[in-house]
């Protein structure tokens, strides 16, 4: 590796910091790259952080590593909240900081300076393996921050050139090692939410773009008419909080995009917010396509794989059968897939009802 080009994207966070301070350790002297994103009005909600790149100076000229700022803000709004915004409107539920790897830190990046260099760092908590001559994608041994399901829609191309140091790490020890060494940002909190938002409120930046289309919200057992949601695309499947309705808990179960109409099940664990069946459409394979049957999954960023088990179905479709019901399949999420060891990264897909 020491006669490789490596850029760090370093976001002024802790583990990119860490991130730098393991390649100098081993004798390397990494570029660093600040990658400034944010949606297409960039005055009014530029929310690129200024403490971000006073902590991400701060690392690049302790280590004696050049730093550049790569202004990806119009690939941004083009390529990933245009893609948001459209799956948004149609009812489903997307995962903006999926696309943000592929399509900005292994995409646009790489266009712009990455090209340039043999390795792209980055501070996920993943790892890469190689397995008959194959470079993988495998799952970190800190089973709360893995962060394999944030990749597993990149190209084999990107994958290639991807690099996680302190993919093998607990989250403790990457906390431990930036205090010893007086990171700036040792003790700072790992950012939440949507990348580019910031502070900004998620159903604020929707109302901004898409507006309100007022609908029914119904009970989907009975039929009863509850009230009035002020658009589908604010409420998600399986989301019990902010509904505003009495004698609940109340579930959204379901969107029916063609009436406007928001269904609704009643109690702690109804039984409509579960399923144990349901396809994944346009299925990207990481390094290459694979034979699948028995699989753990994943549906959201949690520390629990799933099992199941995986047919194809004949118009080119996955069928995932779970072993038992989950809570919240929605339309337009990712289905991540890993082998039977939940080690191997397969890859991920769109979930279809």
């Amino acid at each position: 590796m020491n006669t490789k080009r490596i850029a760090v994207l370093l976001s002024g966070g802790v583990d990119s910091s860490v991130v730098v301070y393991e390649l100098v350790r081993l004798g390397l002297r990494p570029d660093c790259f600040y990658i400034k994103i944010g949606p297409e009005e960039q005055e009014e909600w530029d929310c690129s952080s200024e403490e971000d790149l006073e902590m991400a100076t701060f690392v690049a000229k302790k280590y004696g590593c050049k730093l550049e700022i790569i202004d990806c803000h119009k690939e941004y709004w083009d390529r990933v909240t245009h893609y948001t915004m459209e799956k948004v409107r149609a009812g489903l539920t997307p995962n903006p900081d999926v696309m943000c790897n592929r399509l900005i830190k292994f995409g646009a990046f790489d266009e712009k300076r990455g090209c340039y260099y043999d390795l792209i760092a980055t501070g996920h908590y993943a790892q890469t393996e190689i397995i008959d001559g194959e470079k993988w994608l495998v799952t970190s041994p800190d089973p709360v921050k893995d962060q394999t399901d944030f990749l597993a829609q990149i190209y084999d191309w990107q994958l290639k050139k991807a690099i996680f140091p302190i993919g093998h790490m607990m989250k403790e020890e990457v906390r431990a090692i930036a205090e010893r060494e007086h990171l700036v940002n040792a003790k700072r909190k790992d950012s939440q939410g949507i990348c580019f938002l910031g502070k900004i409120n998620y159903n604020d930046y929707l109302r901004k773009y898409l507006g309100e289309k007022p609908g029914d919200v119904v009970e989907l057992e009975t039929g009863r008419r509850l009230g009035q949601h002020r658009g589908l695309w604010f409420h998600t499947i399986g989301q019990r909080k902010g509904l505003g309705f009495g004698e609940g808990p109340w579930f959204a179960v379901k969107k029916d995009m063609a009436t406007n109409t928001l269904y609704v099940s009643k109690g702690y664990n109804p039984d409509t917010a579960y399923k144990k069946s349901f396809c994944v459409r346009d299925f990207h394979f990481l390094t290459r396509k694979v034979e699948m049957d028995r699989v753990t999954f994943k549906i959201r960023h949690t520390a629990s794989y799933l099992p199941a088990t995986v047919s194809l179905l004949e118009d080119g479709t996955l069928r995932i059968d779970a072993d038992e019901k989950i809570h919240g399949v929605a339309p337009g999420q990712f289905c991540v897939i890993y082998d039977s060891d939940h080690h191997r990264c397969f890859g991920s897909g769109e979930i279809c009802l």
